[in-house]
């Protein structure tokens, strides 16, 4: 995917902090390629970038507008592609992870034709996909997975690559989600596969590897929750990972968007998962508990961390506050090191 940087990130009039992950994840991930974020009256939500317009983030050398928003079904709204209109025309090409495509609107299409800009809908997954088969591929695998939606997937995966390339190991970020594939420019949206090729999409992300290295799968949604529990079952058939990091945000009350139903017991989780992974590749161990701990004092956070600790003897880290060492630690101590060539 070649998507021109550098970026202004869209944040429309969210409120929501959920609701921005995607350009937040582009601003703390690849701050180098953010030149600022454009906020609508009504907005409250800022990423402590410059406030900027279409054109004036366009005069500043900003190449493509991320429309980096989220609501429930990926749609656009009359609003958003009144900007996405506004911003082609001001001179900058355009990149959405929602569901409603940009080349599925007339109007967005004739524009971008009118002013020779570009359109990219992240959430298209190939066309040539096949069913998964389960065989067992070369290469170390490891995928994260959550007690819930929303938890810290991406980042963990993200941070376990830094931390582990940091050491002179190979590893490689694989993306399944419209953020991580704009942080990477690779990945499949796996959200957006028809079903029966989920599996074999994530086999596609993650191929035969002979080079020592691990391939790091960015996970997606959680067993426990009734919405996207699908999709992290294929995820983990296809990734056949050697390794699972559960992710967890400390103090949320409930799966996301359907109060009322509890998250899942932590050990009770990390057993189903590798339950479920025990299909494709019977071997998978648990190596870390990664949390989200932002809904705490640093105090709280500590002393949580610590109780996971001792009731799951696995490391558990806040990947934003402490980093991931020990849980690349508890990895490298159970797989055979892989170092650069």
């Amino acid at each position: 995917m070649n998507i021109s940087g550098p970026y202004l990130l869209y944040l429309g009039h969210a409120t929501d902090p959920l609701s921005v992950k995607t350009s937040r994840g582009l601003a703390v991930w690849r701050p180098e390629l953010c030149v600022g974020e454009y906020r609508a009256e009504g907005g409250t939500l800022s990423l402590g970038l410059p406030r900027l317009g279409f054109a004036e983030a366009a005069a500043m050398g900003a190449r493509t507008m991320i429309l980096g928003v989220a609501n429930a079904g990926g749609l656009m709204g009359a609003e958003a592609i009144a900007h996405v209109i506004e911003a082609l025309r001001a001179g900058l090409d355009v990149a959405s992870g929602l569901h409603d495509r940009l080349n599925g609107c007339a109007e967005i299409v004739a524009v971008a034709r009118e002013e020779g800009r570009r359109l990219f809908d992240v959430r298209e997954p190939p066309r040539d996909l096949a069913v998964g088969n389960g065989r067992r591929r070369e290469g170390l695998r490891l995928l994260t997975v959550g007690t819930d939606c929303s938890v810290g997937k991406m980042y963990t995966t993200l941070a376990l690559e830094r931390e582990l390339r940091a050491r002179g190991v190979d590893a490689d970020f694989r993306a399944t989600g419209q953020t991580g594939i704009l942080i990477a420019q690779s990945g499949i949206a796996i959200d957006a596969v028809v079903a029966d090729f989920i599996s074999g999409a994530t086999e596609a992300i993650s191929p035969a590897r002979r080079d020592g290295g691990w391939d790091l799968i960015e996970g997606q949604g959680s067993l426990y929750h009734p919405s996207y529990a699908g999709v992290s079952l294929g995820l983990l058939h296809g990734a056949q990972p050697d390794a699972i990091v559960l992710c967890h945000e400390i103090g949320r009350e409930h799966i996301r968007g359907i109060p009322g139903r509890p998250l899942p017991d932590l050990a009770a989780c990390i057993e189903a998962n590798l339950t479920a992974a025990r299909l494709t590749n019977p071997e998978v161990v648990a190596v870390g508990v990664a949390v989200n701990g932002s809904r705490l004092d640093s105090e709280a956070a500590w002393r949580a961390c610590e109780a996971i600790e001792a009731e799951l003897g696995l490391p558990c880290q806040d990947p934003m506050v402490s980093g991931v060492d020990r849980i690349a630690d508890r990895l490298l101590q159970c797989f055979e090191p892989c170092t650069l060539v």
